[in-house]
């Protein structure tokens, strides 16, 4: 699929991370029609963050694009992604558009939404801020002098996207997002799978913000502190959220005292007007990202359910993902299993 670029002067690197299956004979197969392939192969599984340092180092080009094994890159998209890094040598990274390929279950169908709208809506804000919180790690440009300048990726790290885009911006590199490199991605079609998936997200979102908190306190690093406060803010908010849950439920075994007490935990008219404010994101979100993909609305009755359902399962998460954060050893390698994804 990758052959079809419509740049033609690159080379494929993959990387066979101690994988169980044929993946390794697949590839050796795939050498004879494919020349511009090689292959990296690790004995042990060591993480994609390792896996991604030694593709790094043993490329031959200026800049690297980076992909999931199972995701389908738009034609056009290293075209795309060369023009940011030639027009502005600052530019160290540009993130591109993940588009959701299997819409079977619906849970598929309101990430198809979530990724249409609010993980799109959020890169576009971020990027008015001047900082972006994450690339997304499935498909992804770098310039490899800047990765070099911060020494590659961290193999300790959970979210290794989510801990280069921090380590480029501290280092003053510009990261951007680009619309219209899109990418065909699998996304979880169970709640198991999306448990494990957006677990493993919280976690390495909390890692990061314990390992740079440090690096908050310098003037010279003040164009990320939004980014900064937004994540600790959310944290705190699940928290709260939390606590709040509690001390209603035990409304109904003990009496609580007057200014503790809650009857009910359905929201009045802010709950009116933060409803509101969420469909209206939704809708613009979904304007936006029309042009890429027209298909989207057919499922605008699946994401009205999105702020029920993933709003109070990522609230859920949060809370156990950091704690295993803080506890987490520091040189432990990050692996993992990968979540179910189906078609």
């Amino acid at each position: 699929y990758l052959s079809k670029q419509t740049y033609k002067n690159f080379e494929i690197i993959t990387v066979d991370d101690a994988s169980s299956d044929n993946t390794g004979k697949i590839l050796k197969n795939l050498q004879t029609d494919f020349k511009n392939l090689r292959i990296l192969t690790l004995k042990s599984n060591q993480g994609k963050g390792t896996g991604l340092t030694m593709a790094a180092l043993h490329s031959k080009g200026e800049y690297l694009v980076c992909i999931d094994a199972d995701a389908l890159l738009d034609k056009d998209a290293i075209k795309r992604f060369l023009w940011h890094f030639q027009t502005s040598p600052r530019v160290g990274a540009i993130t591109g558009n993940p588009k959701v390929r299997n819409r079977t279950t619906i849970l598929a169908k309101i990430q198809v939404g979530e990724y249409s709208t609010i993980i799109g809506m959020i890169k576009r804000a971020q990027r008015i801020l001047g900082k972006i919180y994450t690339v997304s790690g499935v498909v992804v440009a770098f310039r490899k002098k800047a990765l070099l300048r911060v020494g590659f990726w961290s193999n300790n790290m959970v979210t290794e996207d989510i801990d280069i885009s921090w380590k480029l911006q501290l280092d003053h590199w510009d990261i951007r997002y680009e619309p219209r490199v899109l990418c065909w991605i699998l996304v979880p079609e169970t709640l198991k799978g999306l448990w494990r998936q957006r677990l493993r997200w919280s976690q390495g979102g909390s890692e990061v913000l314990l390992k740079y908190a440090p690096f908050m306190f310098k003037w010279k690093n003040r164009r990320i502190w939004p980014i900064f406060f937004e994540y600790m803010t959310s944290i705190i908010w699940c928290y709260c959220m939390f606590m709040t849950l509690v001390i209603w439920l035990m409304g109904f075994f003990i009496d609580m005292p007057p200014e503790w007490a809650l009857n009910s935990i359905i929201p009045g008219w802010t709950g009116i007007l933060l409803g509101t404010i969420c469909l209206l994101q939704l809708f613009t979100g979904l304007a936006l990202d029309a042009k890429y993909d027209r298909t989207v609305f057919k499922l605008i009755p699946w994401l009205i359910w999105y702020p029920a359902i993933f709003w109070m399962l990522n609230c859920i998460i949060t809370i156990v993902a950091f704690p295993k954060a803080v506890m987490k050893k520091k040189s432990a390698l990050a692996v993992w299993e990968s979540p179910d994804r189906g078609l």
